[in-house]
């Protein structure tokens, strides 16, 4: 059972998610809250799987939502789902602990597999977000990174991987590895970067 939050000021919004999320045996919505201020003080509570948190809540926003709860909440993942898709909230959302960006056009099938992969690892992302994400990072320098860090090639297809909101054991079997061994070419990039988590690897990495 994967248990989730939901964080969406608009009423009618909020509650086809809640619906879509309880009509899936798999899946529980364990609480709905309509602003950023009350799931900053209810969600250390509920420490739910995943959060679907929106961007824009009156007064404080999501991505602030996501900077609070992140260091307080560091085991539950939170996936943007928004109406916005401009690159400064992708990028300021994912700067803020974020794995997943996803629109909410996306359809709830679309939406329930997103959850599940966030769950399992993953950093799922709508392809106009990701597309976004990829171009971001084909744009910026990573031979002085890669230096800087002592970054292998395989290192970075794994990262390039990663970015791409790939699964780990996705990963390891585009590029006919085992999944131990790809543990431990996150384990060295971690230790070379000086980072506890793949968003930070990312952020680090393609200098966001």
């Amino acid at each position: 059972m994967i248990t989730v939050v939901i964080v969406e000021d608009n009423k009618n919004i909020g509650q086809l998610l809640e619906h879509a999320i309880n009509s899936h045996e798999d899946y529980s919505c364990l609480a709905r809250f309509e602003s950023a201020e009350a799931a900053v003080k209810g969600i250390p509570d509920l420490l739910p799987d995943v959060v679907l948190m929106d961007i824009g809540l009156p007064q404080m926003n999501g991505i602030e939502a996501v900077r609070q709860l992140k260091p307080v909440c560091p085991n539950v993942e939170f996936m943007m789902c928004t109406v916005y898709d401009e690159d400064e909230n992708v990028f300021k959302a994912l700067e803020a602990g974020a794995n997943a960006y996803i629109l909410k056009r996306s359809g709830h099938e679309e939406l329930l597999q997103a959850i599940r992969d966030l769950y399992e690892g993953g950093s799922p992302m709508s392809s106009d977000i990701a597309r976004k994400v990829v171009q971001k990072m084909q744009q910026t320098g990573k031979t002085d990174v890669r230096s800087l860090y002592g970054i292998t090639k395989r290192e970075e297809e794994i990262l390039g991987y990663l970015a791409k909101g790939l699964l780990y054991r996705e990963i390891a079997n585009t590029l006919f590895i085992s999944e131990k061994t790809m543990k431990k070419h996150i384990y060295n990039i971690y230790e070379k970067m000086h980072v506890n988590s793949k968003v930070e690897a990312l952020n680090k990495y393609y200098g966001r």
